[in-house]
């Protein structure tokens, strides 16, 4: 413990692989610092004094678990950082998490906003919650690019849907970037003043994440290497970044470093610089923020509005779920902070 005052906290996932395992570094040089981070499998490493617990976001049962053991590890101490980073990179129709969702829409969507739900509380006033989102929110290839929000598709992936393969992702991210955007509105992040950021590293050139096979990594690798080079020299904002870089820059954003300013909340790497562009029209769309809030809330077992923590139901089948959820709920929102 830093003898000038108090430890601090920070709760991360996605910090054992790509570009997060530069950010832990950070984390972990700085004194006064408690770092705990949540990993999948065994054999994972870390910095020394770093803490590990065990998490697999593909099971909203680990998430729950991984919430709780942290509470009860930090008893009255309160998280001052909550950064929320681990991701995949796209999966198959029939790649389901344990609770029968679409991998990817489970791991990088469902089981983060069920994970900031559980921890608001426990974040500290002044706190500061990062989500990981991504320029490919809306990718200069239309025909991966998210055209609605079209939530039954990702939670259900069908072939050739948009919840498999790179739509996968490009969809997760622009949930996660509507996420953050539907945090910062939340009545208790205002009053709390806590800070909410959602964060673009940029192309970093990895597919990482447990289900990348050697043909999605070589993809990936090929297209860095060509097509991104291509499209940067007319969209800056996918000129590749290098993962030691990007990792830098998410600890900074993360230790308050570089914040956006204020009415602001996306921080944007572009050239390797910070940037505070406005999201995607789809992300901004405030309607589809409430309905993807909702209909998260429900797939995790959660009330919309409340703390609730009850387990979630069984999946719904594919076609009931906007049907079940047409009504009308109360949240309460802040003005957009845009």
């Amino acid at each position: 413990m830093d003898a000038a005052g108090p430890q601090r906290v920070i709760v991360m996932t996605g910090a054992t692989s790509g570009f997060g395992a530069h950010t832990v570094q950070h984390f972990a040089a700085l004194h006064g610092m408690r770092v705990i981070i949540g990993a999948r499998g065994t054999g994972r490493h870390a910095p020394p004094g770093v803490e590990i617990l065990p998490l697999d976001l593909a099971s909203l049962a680990s998430v729950r678990a991984f919430a709780e053991e942290v509470k009860r590890q930090l008893g009255d101490a309160r998280i001052d950082i909550l950064a929320l980073n681990a991701g995949l990179h796209g999966s198959d129709a029939d790649q389901r998490s344990a609770d029968g969702y679409g991998l990817t829409f489970a791991v990088n969507h469902l089981a983060h906003y069920l994970l900031a739900r559980l921890l608001l509380p426990a974040l500290a006033d002044r706190g500061r919650l990062v989500i990981t989102s991504s320029n490919m929110h809306d990718p200069p290839f239309k025909g991966i690019a998210p055209k609605k929000l079209d939530l039954e598709e990702w939670a259900h992936p069908t072939p050739k849907g948009s919840g498999a393969g790179i739509r996968s992702y490009t969809a997760s991210k622009l949930c996660n970037l509507m996420t953050a955007l539907s945090f910062a509105r939340l009545d208790e992040v205002t009053a709390r003043r806590i800070s909410v950021v959602a964060f673009n590293p940029g192309l970093t050139g990895g597919a990482s994440g447990r289900d990348a096979s050697a043909v999605q990594k070589a993809l990936v690798t090929v297209l860095t290497r060509t097509i991104f080079p291509l499209i940067g020299l007319f969209r800056p904002e996918f000129v590749m970044n290098r993962p030691e870089h990007s990792g830098k820059m998410l600890a900074d954003v993360a230790l308050g470093r570089i914040a956006p300013p204020p009415g602001r909340i996306y921080v944007s790497l572009v050239k390797g610089e910070p940037t505070f562009p406005d999201p995607s029209e789809l992300a901004r769309d405030r309607d589809g923020q409430d309905r993807l809030w909702r209909e998260s809330a429900a797939m995790v077992g959660l009330e919309p509005g409340t703390r609730a923590s009850a387990p979630p139901a069984a999946p719904a089948a594919r076609g009931t779920l906007s049907r079940q959820l047409r009504a009308p709920v109360r949240i309460k929102f802040q003005p957009d902070p845009w």
